[in-house]
């Protein structure tokens, strides 16, 4: 794992950057897709776990929650507006004929949801936001006094700063205003769900205007 913060580290994906999950403090979030189970339990053996939380329900957040909050015998806890998304692995879609098309490929195993993440609760140190678009339950992790933020996909850092795509986008325009509210915050330390971390605390602000 590589350490990015205190008490922040990012799990090595294959290839980088690519697809990331983070452990903050004794708490796993996100769990990629069901392919990365072997290599994201591998890095955890050994580590103090108390929790898993998944930033929203797509397949490439949650896709080896299942197998992992079995092995480390975690609660999973998300979004409560994407609850029902995990529980049945039926993630809300944007409209189009292609998002449909999607939603009928093979998802990952559904799991139970221990509690819904709301405005203000408390994770490892962190403040949960909700922020809508991506998903209907989307939330982001803001710790204050250092400036560091998980934005799940509210953004992502592909090819350059953006947000995500409009297909994969169950709401667009909600997404935007919640790019909007995370480009506010001026984070000193961005962690994206699809990308390498960004340091600048203007990136964001300059990206929605």
């Amino acid at each position: 794992m590589r350490p990015l913060a205190p008490g922040v580290f990012q799990l090595l994906g294959r290839p980088p950057h690519m697809i990331n999950a983070y452990l903050v403090e004794d708490v796993l979030v996100d769990a990629g897709t069901p392919a990365a189970r072997r290599r994201i339990s591998r890095q955890l053996r050994g580590q103090r776990l108390s929790a898993h939380v998944v930033t929203h329900a797509h397949p490439d957040h949650f896709g080896s929650s299942h197998a992992v909050c079995d092995e480390f015998d975690l609660p999973l806890w998300a979004g409560q507006r994407d609850i029902q998304a995990i529980e049945t692995a039926t993630p809300a879609t944007a409209p189009g004929r292609l998002p449909k098309l999607l939603s009928h490929m093979k998802m990952p195993d559904p799991h139970p949801v221990t509690k819904g993440l709301k405005e203000g609760d408390e994770v490892a140190g962190f403040t949960v936001l909700d922020v809508p678009g991506h998903s209907p339950g989307h939330i982001a992790l803001w710790r204050d006094h250092d400036g560091v933020l998980i934005c799940g996909d509210v953004f992502f850092r592909l090819l350059g700063v953006s947000g995500p795509p409009d297909f994969l986008t169950w709401d667009r325009e909600q997404n935007r205003e919640s790019m909007r509210r995370l480009a506010d915050l001026r984070p000193k330390l961005v962690l994206f769900g699809h990308g390498r971390p960004l340091r600048d605390p203007d990136r964001l602000r300059r990206l929605v205007g």
